[in-house]
């Protein structure tokens, strides 16, 4: 099954690997946080700081890395790479919920790939001009030096990204 695969991966254009790998990502993170969220927004705050992290890396391969990233950060591990500040300038110009994306082709040889994340309503439980004191508190802790609030919906939220590196 893994040669298949590996054969498959190798036949498939590097924004369709991109995308096979920020795909399966990106749906799980979304299934993840909105488990959490109908928990608590607190629980959410630990999906983001925590399990994402460890999300991207089980969906990066020895041939793709994924991760995401934003313009106002709340967790500095999520910092963008030098190519993605300006792919992000240019997403966050196009229209709310577009399914935009990025591609640019990095001094290396590999491929980067960023897609537009649009603030949600249920991002703005933690996102949005208000939080709820308890939840501050919480992210205050958790992230000191956050600035990702102030969200509306339909926002430039942020990219997930990939590297796809040159077989």
């Amino acid at each position: 099954m893994n040669l298949i695969l590996l054969s498959l991966m190798l036949a498939a254009t590097p924004v369709e690997q991109a995308k096979s790998a920020v795909n399966p990502f990106k749906k799980n993170l979304k299934e993840t946080l909105t488990k959490a969220l109908e928990k608590s927004p607190e629980a959410a705050i630990d999906v983001c700081s925590k399990r994402a992290p460890e999300m991207a890396k089980e969906a990066s391969t020895a041939m793709v890395t994924v991760g995401r990233s934003a313009l106002k950060l709340r967790n500095p591990k999520n910092a963008p790479k030098p190519w993605l500040e300006k792919v992000m300038a240019e997403l966050a110009t196009e229209k709310s919920g577009s399914e935009a994306f990025r591609v640019v082709t990095l001094p290396d040889g590999t491929v980067g790939y960023a897609e537009a994340i649009w603030t949600g309503a249920p991002c703005l439980v933690c996102h949005g001009k208000t939080i709820a004191p308890a939840l501050e508190a919480k992210i205050k802790a958790a992230y000191p030096n956050d600035v990702a609030r102030g969200f509306s919906e339909g926002d430039f939220r942020g990219v997930f990204w990939a590297e796809v590196k040159k077989p």
